[in-house]
């Protein structure tokens, strides 16, 4: 394997530690800072808003530049926000940092992923871009069960010195391991913004952010759906939590070979009614420890099989444009890890049970299916056009 790509997957180890653990951590952040659960998950939210506020804006100030420093800017700032974290005195400066802290998201993958197109041999473009999102199945494998062990037996603190520790680490096998590729941003921003006037473009931004934000109504709430519905201690959880990763590592390798093998939309479409069944068993079955078990797996596996096919769904559409484009899936992933955290929440404040907020994900799943269908028959209809004209 290419070092070049190792360092980009220890940048997507860092930044899902960042984004993922605060699921794990959830009960102690909201104790130790005397807030609710649901107010506590808008943590969730103000990160996510960091990567749709970041992941444009950044990718566009550096399009000038070469992608290697690019890179090195945003470990730096992974870093940096995430070690702010430590510190925060209260609630609502917790909910600042979590905002910066997502910013350098979307753009580290938005970038990272034509890199690693461009790294790639021919033919395994989507396994090399999955390689890079390994790092992310990885930080639900280890490094999230950790960092929730860390919170839950010692501080929530000392999780976020850990992030920091690894967003050091990512800069430094960045500087020592990344080419120095040219920059291969050649078309202008005026074109480039053309990508956002395709209804095209627009179908994919939907399918992630509503039919993928299905998983987070199911992540974000996993430990008080755990100790509450399941009936497991709370010092168990971030042993269940390795469950979820290694679904999760299966989940994006399989991923990355459908996406090199099958048409993304016909992946996409399996994937997201998988999704609705999963999410329909956790919430009737959630209550047998064993059954829970085996569906932390199942549903981490199925959760992580979308990435590669949507993010050559989107590259199939933007060309001339990919790396905005790229960007633009990783904020409309946490567009949808937003409204997953916010919506599922709304059934826990109206007093239902933990179990409630996956059936909100199985009504977003099933609209990743049918904007997936109305995707489909779009293409069709402009390649029938096509054919005429022809």
């Amino acid at each position: 394997m290419k070092k070049s790509l190792i360092s980009l997957s220890l940048g997507g180890l860092t930044i899902g530690i960042t984004e993922f653990v605060m699921m794990g951590i959830l009960p102690d952040v909201a104790s130790d800072l005397n807030v609710s659960i649901p107010i506590a998950g808008y943590l969730i939210s103000a990160y996510a808003l960091g990567v749709v506020i970041g992941a444009p804006l950044l990718v566009i100030g550096a399009r000038n530049y070469p992608p290697k420093k690019t890179l090195l800017i945003l470990a730096a700032m992974l870093a940096f926000f995430n070690s702010l974290s430590v510190i925060v005195p209260n609630y609502e400066l917790f909910i600042l940092t979590r905002l910066l802290s997502g910013l350098p998201h979307g753009a580290f993958f938005g970038v990272g992923a034509v890199v690693a197109s461009r790294l790639a041999d021919k033919g395994k473009e989507a396994q090399a871009i999955s390689i890079m999102f390994a790092g992310l199945t990885i930080a639900n494998l280890i490094g999230v069960p950790i960092g929730t062990y860390i919170g839950h037996h010692l501080s929530w603190r000392y999780t976020f010195i850990l992030i920091g520790i690894f967003g050091i680490l990512t800069f430094i096998s960045l500087y020592f391991w990344m080419p120095n590729l040219s920059s291969n941003d050649r078309v202008s921003m005026k074109t480039q913004m053309q990508l956002f006037k395709k209804i095209e473009a627009w179908l994919v931004i939907l399918i992630t952010a509503i039919g993928v934000g299905g998983l987070f109504c199911w992540i974000s709430y996993i430990a008080p759906l755990l100790t509450e519905i399941s009936g497991f201690d709370a010092a168990n959880v971030p042993y269940i939590l390795i469950l979820a990763g290694a679904g999760m590592v299966v989940g994006n390798i399989v991923g990355g070979k459908l996406a090199d093998t099958f048409p993304p939309s016909t992946t996409l479409i399996t994937l997201f009614l998988l999704m609705a069944l999963d999410l329909a068993m956790v919430f009737f079955f959630s209550s047998n420890p064993y059954v829970s078990l085996f569906l932390v797996f199942s549903t981490g596996c199925i959760s992580f099989t979308f990435i590669a096919s949507i993010q050559m769904l989107m590259l199939q559409v933007a060309v001339g444009a990919e790396m905005i484009a790229s960007a633009a899936i990783q904020a409309s992933f946490n567009i949808g890890n937003a409204l997953g955290a916010f919506l599922g929440g709304l059934p826990l404040i109206a007093g239902f049970s933990y179990a409630s907020p996956n059936l909100i994900g199985i009504g977003m799943s099933l609209m990743g299916v049918l904007f997936t269908v109305l995707l489909v028959q779009r293409k069709k209809a402009a390649l029938k056009l096509q054919t005429i004209k022809i």
